[in-house]
């Protein structure tokens, strides 16, 4: 059995006063596609920066691919791709010649034009980078990261600054990594873009992981409920007893002309409209709103996380 891709055991790593990493237990399975999910400033990079020996942990210990990953980095960096937040490009460079360059750093045999058509950019292999789009340079990075065949893949805020449309490209080229039997390490401060490609999420905040789970745990945790919040036109007096005697009703409050019901059901909205009416309230409008993983996410990282919406796009 393949020892785990990532390992940590009491991670830890203090600035001065700033408690980065706070005794991170995490594991990543062999072959899977693992989103290490948090706000920006969670500790998520620090963490990364760990795993690949450029900062040092003030405590416990961490193995990448089965090495340690403080005494046997050079194994890891030999097995590992890395594509950091916003690594430079050089301008007068094309395409091709950075990959070369990693090739010759990591004495690889990979075929740059053949990594380059893995990412799409088989076309753009003599364009100079200095004239590439931002998803243009990110796929790019990630051939560059896909020198050597690497067992483990590490991503840090991958699609950040891309339009949905990039995004959605580099996400089908990690999928398809993955296939190939890469493990994916996908580190991002969007839930939308880890929930659409990843197996489990690990989420942190404040250095700490607060939950960890599949994509299908989290909607479990989420469930059906729903808030449906009514404006009637009168002083809804004695019609909370009503309203919790509903079997989908689970819980109600109502704050002067406003009423807002929870339910475990969301086919339960007719019931309970029908009792505020048979209370002799008059409904004039009412709303319905329904737990999503962006709700679960917030209420795990309120502390200051940037977990705005995406722009719209289409399902991948």
């Amino acid at each position: 059995m393949s020892p785990p891709a990532i390992e940590t055991n009491n991670l830890t790593r203090q600035f001065d006063d700033v408690l980065a990493v706070d005794s991170l237990d995490l594991t990543v399975r062999s072959g899977e596609i693992y989103g290490f999910l948090g706000p920006n400033g969670a500790g998520k990079s620090t963490t990364i920066n760990m795993l690949l020996d450029y900062i040092r942990p003030t405590g416990g210990s961490a193995t990448v691919l089965g090495h340690d990953a403080q005494s046997e980095i050079k194994e890891i960096h030999q097995r590992v791709g890395v594509l950091p937040d916003d690594v430079g490009l050089y301008d007068r460079l094309t395409a091709r010649k950075h990959v070369e360059f990693v090739i010759d750093v990591k004495d690889a045999n990979s075929d740059p034009d053949e990594l380059l058509e893995r990412v799409g950019l088989a076309d753009a292999a003599d364009r100079k980078a200095g004239g590439f789009s931002k998803g243009m340079g990110q796929r790019l990075r990630l051939a560059m990261a896909l020198v050597n065949d690497p067992e483990l893949l590490i991503l840090d805020e991958p699609t950040s600054g891309l339009d949905p449309n990039g995004a959605r490209e580099l996400r089908e080229i990690v999928r398809q990594e993955n296939e190939r039997g890469t493990t994916v390490f996908f580190s991002s401060h969007i839930l939308g873009q880890v929930e659409a490609v990843c197996d489990r999420v690990g989420i942190m905040n404040n250095g700490q992981m607060v939950v960890e789970d599949s994509i299908e745990g989290l909607r479990d945790q989420v469930g059906s409920d729903t808030q449906l919040t009514v404006q009637v036109g009168d002083q809804p007096d004695g019609v909370e007893a009503a309203l919790g005697s509903l079997d989908a009703v689970e819980s109600v409050t109502v704050e002067g002309s406003t009423i807002r019901v929870g339910l475990s059901d969301r086919s339960s909205k007719t019931s309970v409209l029908s009792t505020i009416e048979d209370a002799g309230l008059t409904v004039d409008d009412f709303t319905t709103e329904q737990a999503s993983l962006d709700d679960l996410f917030a209420s795990y990282t309120s502390s200051g996380a940037d977990t705005g919406p995406e722009p719209a796009e289409v399902d991948a």
